[in-house]
């Protein structure tokens, strides 16, 4: 552990983490590979790990590589489209296929088929400005090399041979395009983060305890946590200490970082979002689709509301979903409570809170619109990708939970953030993960930042360099900006992971 780490006082930890999904189970990996003699602590409220967001059925299960999803594209007032985030995003998510690679490699994790298989990554749209827009996305995101083999069409037989459900009963003279790459994967996050906890649990000096729910944290004078812990079967409280604490509980990583009172948690807020799908039931239509395809979002939709019609292999069997369609709860988590928002309310946060409400009107209304649906009303919605939908096939899954982060901001007084924010504490002592998409995917990317905000020093040093590099070979390149590495690297990573030739049959 860092000097600054080396407190004074009796621990029960050096690490404890709090929560057992994809966040927790990919830091605890790595510290154990960087620092074999940590002893580590993991406590989740429920009673599996990755019950809540990392679940198959409550995550969008896509490798999120920005091949598919138009919202990481926005097009600029200028006409021309944004690439940032879709350039980042593709380079993170082939930083999480090395660590897992690494993982396989080691016999750290299971057969990789179990969690990730190669399933093409898709665009579809129609309309003639949205056809524009996705000729100027795909010559935008070709002139980098991790897109450089996406394909791009506006023939409707050749849409029809990428994916035939979704031109199947379309009229004839409808203007439609569509870009495709061949390298997308399905992710099943809730097999991989429990393939790591199994993994994680074998080794020395770790604990993990289901049922068990964290009531409160508190700086000690020695720099140490105290960490109150109620054993949810037996009612048993108790009290842990640790060195280093990791709030990684999804919806439930705001309340406790009110709670720890750390001043660079001050200000967050949070505002829930939750989803359902339309779940197929039909085996022979299942079978008839190979492909992740994504649209546009309608106005005013949240981002992890872009709809798509998505093949899916969950528990091993293969599966086809459309949504999410979007709604509103005051849950922060699946298994939450309906006084979970109020409760997150502080003085601190409650100007953030109404400022970012009133900037984003159109949301609520959106989100109220979506939660009255009828099935009539989601049937349609499917229809325009799926033409020859019928109700019979098709029924209501529920899915997570997420809480989007809203944030202090000098201007507006408060705003509405999509994405994931680590807030660590300035000692480096306790970090927390807020936010949702696209989290899972880019996992990898997201403890390495908080390893060095929180684990600096350890970072720096020649052996924890060489361990990183061993498993993260591309760490501290650019694969955006080299074409060879670029292609090596997917080499290897696709060969380790046995995604070369695993697209669906």
């Amino acid at each position: 552990m860092t000097k600054k780490k080396k407190t004074v006082g009796k621990t029960d930890a050096d690490v404890i983490l709090i929560g057992a999904g994809i966040m927790s189970a990919t830091l605890g990996v790595l510290l154990k590979q960087l620092e074999p003699n940590l002893s580590v602590e993991i406590y989740e409220r429920l009673d599996i790990a990755a019950a809540e967001s990392s679940d198959a059925w409550n995550n969008a299960g896509t490798g999120h590589s920005a091949f598919c999803e138009l919202n990481y594209t926005p097009e600029k007032k200028d006409g021309t489209i944004e690439i940032k985030k879709a350039v980042q995003i593709a380079e993170h998510f082939e930083v999480s296929k090395q660590f897992w690679s690494y993982l396989v490699n080691k016999e750290l994790v299971s057969d990789p088929c179990n969690f990730i298989r190669n399933i093409p990554h898709m665009s579809f749209v129609w309309g003639k400005k949205n056809i524009e827009y996705l000729k100027k996305r795909y010559d935008a995101l070709t002139q980098c090399d991790l897109f450089s083999d996406m394909q791009y069409t506006e023939d409707p037989e050749l849409v029809k041979s990428w994916a035939p459900l979704i031109m199947d009963g379309r009229k004839k003279n409808e203007k439609v395009a569509a870009t495709k790459m061949d390298l997308g994967t399905d992710v099943n996050f809730g097999t991989l983060t429990r393939d790591m906890f199994n993994n994680l649990k074998q080794q020395p000096n770790v604990n993990l305890f289901f049922n068990h729910e964290i009531r409160d944290l508190k700086k000690n004078k020695d720099g140490n946590w105290i960490v109150k812990v109620k054993d949810l079967d037996s009612g048993d409280k108790r009290k842990r200490v640790a060195k280093f604490v990791f709030i990684g509980a999804g919806g439930g990583s705001l309340p406790l970082l009110e709670k720890s009172d750390i001043p660079e948690g001050k200000g967050f807020g949070g505002f829930p979002v939750s989803g359902q799908w339309l779940k197929c039931t039909n085996e022979e239509i299942i079978k008839k689709h190979h492909a992740k395809v994504y649209g546009k979002a309608a106005v005013g939709a949240p981002p992890m509301s872009v709809p798509h019609l998505d093949t899916r292999m969950i528990n091993g069997k293969q599966a086809l979903l459309f949504g999410p369609y979007a709604g509103f709860s005051t849950k922060f988590l699946k298994n939450g409570s309906f006084l979970d928002l109020p409760k997150s309310i502080k003085f601190n946060n409650i100007r953030p809170m109404i400022s970012a409400g009133l900037h984003n009107l159109d949301l609520t209304k959106y989100l109220i619109e979506q939660v009255r649906q009828s099935p009539e009303d989601r049937l349609e919605a499917l229809k325009e990708y799926l033409p020859t939908a019928e109700l019979k096939d098709w029924e209501l899954e529920y899915a997570g939970q997420r809480v989007q982060v809203i944030k202090k901001d000098e201007k507006q007084g408060g705003i509405l953030e999509f994405g994931t924010e680590v807030v660590s504490a300035a000692d480096g002592s306790i970090a927390a993960l807020l936010g949702a998409s696209p989290g899972a995917s880019t996992a990898v990317s997201i403890m390495l930042d908080l390893l060095n905000r929180c684990f600096a020093e350890d970072l720096a040093t020649e052996e924890w360099q060489a361990k990183i590099k061993e498993m993260i070979p591309t760490y501290g390149k650019s694969l955006a900006q080299d074409a060879e590495l670029c292609k090596a690297t997917r080499n290897e990573t696709s060969k380790v992971l046995k995604i070369e030739n695993t697209v669906l049959a």
